[in-house]
């Protein structure tokens, strides 16, 4: 196992994103949905209270010496704190203020997102309109400023509730684009060129690393994800869409779980269509102990391996099935635990 493994002891958690705009019902859900070490609670993220509550909007207001603004095409920087950045920070401390009240005495793991540094950039825009995704130079600060701005943010997080060990987790559903050029310009005539491995993996490195020996974990719900560079860049975990994965895919995996890698698998649908899917936990893991069996790994290790959660977030679904799918992944999970073959 990696010497950041550790993520068994809760074996399942949620994406980051949940619905509404009550900031107390969410921490409520996230923390009585993992009761009795059955999960991870987690920082919740609300975006349907409008931009800055938002993805790219929430990760600016945690940027240092670096703010932004919303325009109709996105998100800007700009040159000072206007409106959106203290709209972001203003949501951000209700968050919290609701998250430290109902974790009081808790002790355990607590996860905590940000967008990554390459899925900013690709988002957020300068002052001409273009991404910063186009210009290195900006990319390297604007990862200086989030890695500076985590830092603050994980601190105030032990502070408030000091009885746990944060994990943090980047969500860089953009990654794979950006390997890959295809990260659209502001016109949509042509594309970014694709940036350098080495400098994509240096920089999730660096930012990965302002949780010093904390646990650290890279979503992407989107397809063809980097398994390989995220390892190297000192991911503990990768979350990602199970149902996106491709049989050329296995063998990173494979490779990840012997190599102490933990994945966080999204298997519970997010979206309230899927209700039917709830009634079976076991059901909702049987492609996971097939894709164990098939890749000739030991069950024994599942348990170890493997965190559930929903496929991505749950901001799209209803509270009742909110509260119902993370309530599942706790009970799916158990059944992994359970029952491994």
């Amino acid at each position: 196992m990696s010497e950041k493994s550790g993520f068994s002891t809760s074996a399942a958690t949620g994406i980051g994103s949940m619905p509404g705009g009550d900031a107390r019902e969410a921490a409520r859900t996230v923390t009585g949905s993992f009761a009795d070490g059955q999960g991870m609670p987690y920082l919740a993220e609300l975006p349907a209270r409008g931009p800055g509550a938002d993805m790219i909007g929430r990760t600016v207001g945690l940027l240092v010496e670096m703010y932004g603004h919303v325009e109709p095409s996105g998100w800007r920087i700009s040159d000072r704190p206007g409106r959106d950045t203290r709209r972001a920070r203003s949501w951000l401390g209700e968050d919290l203020d609701a998250l430290e009240e109902f974790t009081q005495g808790y002790e355990g793991l607590l996860k905590v997102q940000a967008v990554g540094p390459w899925t900013l950039a690709a988002g957020l825009e300068l002052r001409g309109g273009e991404a910063m995704l186009g210009d290195p130079g900006a990319c390297r600060d604007l990862a200086g400023s989030l890695a500076e701005g985590l830092r603050t943010h994980l601190a105030e997080v032990r502070r408030r509730i000091p009885g746990v060990e944060v994990v943090l987790q980047l969500d860089e559903p953009s990654l794979t684009a950006v390997l890959r050029g295809r990260v659209r310009s502001a016109s949509g005539y042509r594309t970014y060129r694709a940036v350098d491995r080495q400098v994509v993996e240096g920089t999730l490195r660096d930012v990965l690393a302002v949780n010093g020996e904390g646990l650290t974990a890279v979503h992407s719900c989107a397809p063809e994800v980097p398994f390989a560079l995220l390892r190297r860049a000192g991911a503990g975990a990768v979350s990602f869409d199970f149902s996106l994965l491709t049989e050329r895919e296995e063998e990173a995996i494979g490779e990840a779980v012997e190599g102490g890698t933990q994945l966080f698998l999204g298997v519970v649908p997010g979206l309230d269509g899927a209700s039917a899917a709830l009634s079976d936990p076991g059901g909702s893991v049987k492609e996971v102990r097939t894709l164990w069996s098939r890749l000739g790994l030991n069950p024994g290790t599942l348990g170890e391996s493997v965190v559930i959660t929903p496929s991505c977030g749950l901001a799209g679904a209803s509270p009742a099935y909110a509260r119902a799918a993370l309530a599942h992944c706790a009970r799916a999970a158990k059944s992994l635990a359970d029952n491994p073959e």
